[in-house]
């Protein structure tokens, strides 16, 4: 047994960090498109000058462009695909047995049943390189260019094409008058947009169901639109005087151009996509954080409900108060604006904005923090979309769990406020458990799959959202759990630091996490990742040796851990035993000062048992518990519990 010594490792190791920065090429592109939109046919008509710089080593002989809205077909492969779902009939434990299909419900066979004037498409009409037309061919969502002459390394070309679009019937994400909400246009995924290239070579991968991948770059564009619409969306306004509607700079008088249509002028520096949203009865909400960004709401009250513009108008205000907590855990917010635009089937996050189909704090904070674990970090969505939904469901949870003590602090009066920040309270893990019971139900279906699975190939949507949402949530928390939460804290802040704009993966995460904590964790990563292994320690026996207490544990799942074991005694007093993984090559801080703390040799993972002893009779004993935070996701807890009655 030996007592750990805190010294300043982790901070100096955070000091030799600091110089230290990824030199990993990336592509740019630089997009200016002009958009004519026809609000009577639901088509648009648009021109893109696109400059491609290849900063690979390698020469490009061809190009591949994403045209998303040609998913929105019947026959497609995100129609067959969803009905192929459809057709699967499952059991969870989260579910409470109920028996459910296992479909997307906001696409189901929905674009089978499309009219053609209710379908969406995309066409490229010509495309020219350098001013020399290209051959193309469209492959439904894909389209791939084979250039006349290649693209030497580090040097650049202009892409010029023409396109026409109809706006689909909202189905998923995108589309026109939504049911739901009553907006009229949601235009996500709505110009030929250029795939990604990177040390892996070209990702072309077609509009099945999820998760996107983008190149970071500048976009200039020009929206042309009936003048009754108000747009929102990604990006800065540049010509707020003259279309108006809100968005009028105080004391700049109005000029608008006659006619019947009004022209939007947008910019958006170093995003991945760009986003917008129109409709004639959006209200717009403008907050102004001190020191920060402006956050700008456009919402339609369809019923005109009082209950909407005030739930609306809270959610503005809730911007406003979380940024300052948002920023100090996860990293600031380079951007000068942000927008929650009520549009598309649920919420879905862009650059500088996100669709969003109500005005629930909780979506509007997942979405928010997409700007965090997407919109800086851009890591492919579809090979790691756990680093995406994940991290991001981690962060909704601790931004969404400080707010609600913030707001319950400041109006001591407001009984919903005080029974929620109670009821939260009694959560193990605190903010995450809904993750880890969905976990525990994934794995108790059967129906689990590794976390390396490409999203789109999940067999069940049911495992995708589990593992991409929930699993990615749990691997955070329980990697607080590992190397301590302050330390998990500073590894977020590094991550920020050294990877915002450079598409890391998940050995990139997991080297910042082992720089920043000094322990290998690439065994964590195999097993959470890369395995449907799980975790399961339980309490062997205690018995009495020498006037002293032995107590052995037995490790019953195939995933290892370090385990935080707390000893209560009769007297009241409360003791943690700290027992190292061998795997890590190390150990975390002392994290409890509440109670006397022990570390003991490493367990190593080839050992089915592990028995350490304590200074204490084994009468003083009262309870045993392994890991009573419960932040490590073991899948039988009945086990890690001993209460002794003498």
């Amino acid at each position: 047994m030996k007592k750990i010594v805190f010294s300043g490792v982790i901070v100096l190791a955070m000091h030799l960090l600091a110089s230290a920065q990824p030199d990993r090429w990336q592509q740019r592109v630089k997009y200016t498109m002009d958009v004519h939109m026809d609000v009577q046919t639901n088509q648009f008509t648009g021109s893109q000058t696109l400059v491609y710089t290849n900063n690979s080593p390698d020469t490009l002989f061809e190009v591949f462009y994403h045209l998303y809205w040609n998913a929105f077909q019947p026959g497609s492969m995100m129609d067959s695909r969803s009905r192929e779902l459809g057709n699967i009939v499952y059991s969870s434990g989260r579910r409470g047995g109920q028996e459910q299909r296992d479909w997307d419900p906001r696409v189901r066979d929905r674009i089978l049943n499309l009219k053609p004037e209710e379908i969406g498409y995309q066409k490229v009409l010509s495309l020219k390189m350098n001013g020399v037309p290209q051959t193309y061919e469209t492959d439904e969502t894909i389209l791939k260019v084979r250039l006349s002459k290649p693209i030497l390394p580090k040097t650049s070309a202009t892409f010029q094409l023409q396109f026409e679009a109809q706006v689909p019937l909202q189905v998923r994400r995108s589309g026109r008058d939504n049911p739901q909400t009553g907006v009229r246009y949601s235009m996500s995924q709505w110009y030929p947009k250029m795939c990604e290239y990177d040390y892996e070579g070209w990702h072309p991968t077609p509009y099945v169901a999820r998760e996107f991948y983008g190149v970071w770059g500048d976009y200039d564009v020009t929206i042309s639109i009936d003048k009754r619409y108000l747009i929102g969306g990604t990006g800065y306004l540049e010509n707020a005087a003259q279309v108006g509607y809100g968005y009028e700079v105080p004391g700049t008088k109005v000029i608008r151009p006659a006619g019947d249509r009004l022209v939007w002028h947008f910019v958006a520096p170093n995003v991945h996509d760009f986003m917008w949203a129109a409709d004639p009865e959006y209200h717009h909400l403008v907050r102004r954080v001190p020191n920060g960004p402006v956050i700008n709401v456009l919402y339609k009250n369809q019923h005109n409900d009082p209950r909407q513009d005030t739930l609306w108008n809270n959610l503005a205000d809730a911007a406003v108060v979380v940024l300052p907590y948002i920023e100090k855990t996860f990293g600031a917010y380079p951007y000068k604006q942000y927008s929650f635009v009520h549009g598309g089937d649920g919420g879905m996050e862009y650059p500088m904005s996100t669709l969003i189909n109500g005005p629930s704090l909780g979506t509007a904070f997942h979405e928010w923090m997409h700007s965090w674990y997407q919109g800086m970090m851009g890591t492919n969505e579809s090979m790691y979309a756990w680093m995406d939904e994940g991290f991001t469901t981690y962060a909704e949870g601790r931004v969404s769990a400080w707010y609600y003590r913030e707001a319950a602090r400041l109006h001591p009066d407001n009984k919903g406020l005080q029974d929620k920040v109670a009821q939260d309270s009694t959560r193990l893990p605190l903010d995450h458990a809904g993750s880890y019971s969905s976990y525990f139900g994934l794995v108790k279906s059967g129906m689990q799959e590794p976390l390396t699975t490409h999203s789109d190939h999940f067999n069940t949507n049911y495992a995708y959202a589990t593992a991409s949402y929930s699993m990615g949530d749990m691997f955070l928390e329980q990697l607080g759990y590992i190397v301590s939460d302050s330390v998990r804290d500073r590894i977020l802040l590094e991550y920020y630091r050294l990877w915002r704009f450079k598409h890391p993966n998940a050995s990139d995460f997991v080297r910042v996490a082992e720089k920043v904590s000094g322990v290998k964790l690439d065994w964590y990563k195999e097993y959470w990742i890369n395995t449907t292994k799980t975790i399961d320690y339980g309490i062997d026996s205690l018995w009495e040796q020498n006037g002293k207490t032995r107590i052995r544990l037995k490790m019953v799942g195939y995933m290892p851990m370090p385990l935080d074991v707390m000893l209560q005694f009769r007297d009241g007093t409360k003791e943690i035993a700290y027992i190292p993984q061998y795997s890590m090559f190390g150990s975390k801080p002392r994290e409890n000062y509440t109670m006397s703390w022990m570390e003991f040799e490493p367990w190593r993972w080839t050992d089915p048992t592990y028995t350490f002893e304590v200074n204490h009779r084994l009468t003083d004993i009262k309870v045993v518990e392994i890991d009573p935070s419960q932040r490590m996701a073991d899948v039988d807890r009945k086990n890690n519990r001993l209460e002794l009655n003498w």
